[in-house]
């Protein structure tokens, strides 16, 4: 049986609930600063490197923070310097480097039995790695992906906010997010901090946020190594298609039901875009055009 290199509770964790979590992974050669600086060159070469300045607030757009808050150094400058890099930077789908997949696959062997007990169906397993300047932001965001969040050096402090929070996240943002992947409507209020879970994360420490959890990232006064280890299961996907769907009914001038409000119509709803679905696949594949297929064991790199 694989080995488990994050701790978690088998009694108290739910796929859907914010949870800290412990880690062995903090003296992990390939996530010592040295590696990551030849890995982001590895990287920068397959444009698999996103980067912003310190400059960038909670408030900044996720999704534009590169372009209004540029870092022009390269990847391993940046890396190699990062104490006065004055630089967040990501190392995106690192599981595309083969040294790097085999660690994507021993974390997450390791605890796919403790997932499948409650979450089956892992796949699209992927890997990111954060290296940052101290007091440098990891603006507000959702990702697609359940996730574990590992410290590895340094400090920062974490707000997640609960992925079922309306007040946060709102229905509308979550459809667009789901359906073609877009952050506008997810925005930030400094009101929000009350409203958080918050992770004050040093090297073995980590969290878990479920798929759509709201979260910014502050980073203390040194540099700072973190890994993300994400990953969609059946119920990611099964939510994420309902709220596609329910997306449709609104631009049809539709305002649909809250997915979660009747387990009963969302039953039915998610048999009906099962078939819709499948249909439009089909039909894209025919045409020779690309599906985003995540039941896939891999996200794709780029």
């Amino acid at each position: 049986m694989p080995a488990t290199r994050i701790n978690i509770d088998r009694a108290s964790f739910h796929p859907w609930q914010i949870q800290a979590v412990t880690h062995e992974l903090a003296d992990h050669p390939l996530l010592q600063l040295e590696s990551l600086v030849a890995l982001g060159r590895r990287l920068e070469a397959r444009r698999l490197v996103r980067t912003h300045s310190d400059e960038a607030t909670a408030g900044s757009s996720f999704a534009d923070a590169p372009l209004l808050h540029p870092n022009r150094k390269s990847a391993e400058e940046t890396l190699a310097g990062i104490g006065h890099a004055k630089a967040w930077m990501s190392l995106l789908n690192v599981q595309a480097d083969p040294q790097y997949r085999r660690l994507i696959d021993e974390v997450l062997d390791g605890i796919k039995p403790i997932i499948d007990l409650s979450d089956p169906g892992m796949s699209f397993r992927a890997g990111w790695i954060f290296v940052s300047s101290p007091h440098t932001v990891t603006p507000f965001h959702i990702d697609h992906e359940h996730n574990f969040i590992l410290q590895i050096s340094g400090r920062k402090r974490l707000y997640a906010f609960d992925p079922f929070d309306r007040k946060t996240v709102s229905e509308e943002a979550l459809e667009r997010f789901h359906d073609h992947h877009s952050r506008q409507l997810v925005t930030w209020d400094e009101s929000f901090r009350a409203r958080a879970r918050v992770f004050d994360l040093e090297p073995g420490l980590g969290g878990y946020m479920p798929s759509t959890t709201g979260h910014v990232v502050e980073n203390g006064t040194n540099p700072s190594i973190t890994i993300s280890f994400t990953y969609y299961t059946d119920s990611t996907r099964r939510r994420e298609m309902l709220y596609r769907g329910n997306w449709r009914l609104r631009r049809a001038g539709i305002r649909p039901r809250g997915i979660g409000l009747s387990p009963a119509r969302d039953a039915l709803k998610y048999a009906g875009l099962m078939s819709y679905f499948y249909l439009h696949s089909a039909c894209r594949r025919a045409l020779g055009r690309g599906v985003r297929d995540n039941n896939e064991p891999y996200a794709p790199a780029g």
